[in-house]
């Protein structure tokens, strides 16, 4: 608290010593001529993360431990108790040592995190300098990560449960440095702290932008172009958080709130309003002009058509199984054998069929319970949503127990995606997304991100289609302007695609060629069966026949299955060449991709970073080229791609894709 007081009153004495309403810029960065050396600058001002990176972390190593040990030796302890080792006075005391060395372990450990977290915390801040950002951290191994403010892209930060209960965040900063580069973190800041870290980030940006630019134009540098500019170091936040250089147009106007919300905002509401036990006071950190949550309808279906919601749904259901499995082989043992040669003999009796519908049932009930907790698990991870246009920034936040904001800057949008999945498709929805370039991350909570995160920066995750150009006019209006007449695949594309998605790349016919070599093999067998080649006993005669049986229903079950996949390619195929088709104009290009799910991916001519064609040999007979358009978005860039489009098309969008290339009005 000194330290900021402090910075706050070094900054009224620079405020004092410079003439009223008017911010000077370095001469170096008007003229590009210093007259006089520089006077020696003060020392930057320290600005540690919060002390709870200490113990918080401390806490969640103490749990991680027991539970590791927990698990390992849980199925130790399972076999001693079938063996009736811990059974009397013995028992008790090696229950004891087991429960105590866990114990001392569990202590030793996170007594050697706490003073390794403790002396670390001592060489971990940061400062925030006229010209760049910088973080240092290491004991032995010293490290300086330097972030010249041109640089910064992006300012997201993310707060797990235990974090959002107590007011600290995950800062991490990114440079768009694609794959090559990792994204610069700061752990374990308060809320208030990572909004003045953010808005001063932005601050120093515009101000060197606008100082640059004035440069540039060898005119001098007006109060009102670097007006937001940052001030020095150790300087409380300004009212404003943006420079009015940064502002869109249409910011001066009241923001627009949400006409629409769901339940699950309420509990947002509340977080917000609780903060977190070290959160702080919130910080002005600018105008915003369009806003928007969700409805009640569109959270639920979000969740409900999460397409991870039925993985998850069954690997959750075969681990449990298999767990299950392996819990009982390892306490009955050799009687876990019996049962299962029982269970075989039990297999060909009729009763056998009603306790295989039981079955059968039971795990339906189980999945769609799983999917049901699964999507209302994906809800609470959308809950808060809240997208808005913040000057010339696009925010988006979401998460009621683990919190994520992310946030980009206009002029680094590289595409607008639209994806429809067979569900969103049916219901009339899509996914509204923006493609912008992203940076490494290798911290534990990258590991975690949700599908937010992994698919760009989401700014709808289930919105009616009709609704899309309203969007996309408050939020984003710069892509307003996207191409309207498209261009389709060629007609040979549907023969083609027929062949290459039922055949080439088809489950369906393969599957089907696997149901026939199974066939074979079981015919194969029962031949050499019935001839007696194979020389079996009266148990092993039985199984084999249980095998014939069993394989022959699979079988069938097999063709049927085989049929419908090969039946559902031949109509994808179909819908894909009806549906796929490109367009362009004289700023944007689109590129769609249909089937029973469908993606149209826009994005400014300025934007593409590598165009190109290709074709093979029997493309080339047919007369079509597969087009390629290469962005910056993702880590390492994204190429997306149109198969079988007509030859002239394809070299009509060369000649247009080319610097210097036409123009189409």
């Amino acid at each position: 608290m000194s330290d900021s007081r402090r910075g706050e009153g070094e900054a009224q004495v620079q405020a004092q010593s410079q003439p009223q309403g008017q911010v000077q810029p370095p001469a170096a960065a008007v003229s590009g001529v210093v007259p006089f050396p520089s006077p020696p600058q003060a020392p930057l001002q320290k600005h540690h993360v919060h002390h709870s990176y200490m113990w918080l972390e401390s806490v969640r190593t103490a749990f991680i431990m027991a539970v590791m040990i927990v698990i390992a030796n849980f199925s130790t302890l399972v076999g001693l108790m079938a063996d009736g080792e811990l059974d009397g006075l013995s028992g008790g005391v090696l229950l004891a040592l087991v429960g105590g060395g866990t114990l001392f372990i569990i202590v030793v450990v996170v007594a050697i995190v706490v003073v390794a977290r403790l002396v670390s915390y001592k060489h971990l801040y940061f400062t925030v300098g006229p010209d760049e950002f910088t973080l240092y951290s290491g004991v032995f191994n010293k490290k300086r990560v330097h972030v010249p403010y041109q640089r910064v892209q992006s300012v997201d930060q993310r707060a797990t449960l235990l974090q959002r209960i107590f007011g600290v965040c995950t800062v991490a900063i990114d440079t768009a440095g694609g794959a090559a580069n990792k994204a610069v973190v700061v752990p374990y800041v308060t809320k208030q702290q990572a909004e003045w870290l953010r808005t001063e980030l932005y601050n120093h940006k515009n101000a060197l932008i606008a100082a640059s630019s004035a440069a540039a134009s060898a005119a001098p540098v007006s109060a009102s172009a670097v007006t937001g500019a940052a001030p020095a170091a150790g300087a409380a936040v300004p009212a404003s958080g943006l420079a009015p250089s940064a502002t869109a147009p249409g910011a001066g106007a009241p923001p627009v709130v949400p006409t629409s919300g769901n339940v699950l905002d309420i509990g947002d509401r509340a977080w917000n309003e609780v903060g977190g036990l070290f959160a702080g006071a919130p910080i002005d950190t600018g105008q915003v002009s369009y806003e928007y949550g969700l409805t009640n309808k569109e959270l639920f279906l979000a969740g409900l058509s999460n397409t991870t919601s039925v993985g998850l749904s069954m690997v959750g259901l075969i681990a449990g199984i298999l767990q299950l499995v392996g819990f009982v082989f390892d306490v009955f043992g050799d009687t876990a054998d019996s049962m299962v040669e029982g269970a075989l003999a039990y297999a060909g009796s009729q009763a056998a069929a009603y306790l295989i519908g039981g079955v059968t049932v039971a795990i339906i009930v189980i999945v769609v319970v799983l999917w049901v907790l699964s999507a209302l698990g994906s809800c609470i991870s959308y809950g808060g949503f809240k997208a808005r246009r913040r000057g010339q920034r696009i925010e988006v936040e979401y998460g009621l127990l683990q919190h994520t904001y992310q946030g980009v800057s206009v002029d680094r949008v590289q595409s607008v995606v639209i994806k429809q999945s067979f569900i969103r498709r049916l219901l009339g929805y899509c996914e509204l997304s923006l493609g912008k370039i992203d940076a490494a991350d290798d911290t534990d909570d990258a590991t975690r991100k949700g599908s937010l995160a992994q698919q760009g920066l989401v700014i709808h995750p289930f919105v009616k289609m009709n609704r899309v150009p309203e969007i996309l006019a408050g939020l984003i209006p710069e892509f307003a302007d996207l191409p309207r007449e498209t261009k389709p695949v060629a007609p040979v594309a549907l023969r083609r695609a027929v062949v290459r998605r039922s055949v080439l790349y088809g489950g369906g016919f393969w599957l089907g060629v696997c149901i026939v070599l199974a066939a074979w093999g079981l015919s194969w067998l029962g031949a050499q069966a019935e001839m007696g080649a194979l020389a079996l006993d009266a148990e092993e005669t039985y199984l084999v026949g249980l095998v014939l049986t069993f394989g022959s229903g699979m079988v069938i079950i097999g063709v049927v299955l085989a049929v419908i996949l090969f039946v559902v390619d031949i109509v994808g195929a179909v819908l894909w060449a009806r549906e796929s088709s490109f367009a362009y104009n004289h700023r944007f290009m689109q590129i769609s991709n249909g089937g029973f799910s469908r993606e149209t991916i826009s994005f400014p001519r300025q934007k593409i970073q590598f165009g190109c064609t290709r074709s093979n040999p029997l493309q080339r007979r047919a007369g079509t080229d597969t087009l390629m358009a290469t962005t910056a978005a993702g880590s390492g860039g994204t190429t997306t791609t149109l198969i079988d489009v007509a030859h002239d098309d394809a070299m009509a969008w060369l000649d247009w894709v080319k610097p210097g290339g036409n123009v189409v009005k």
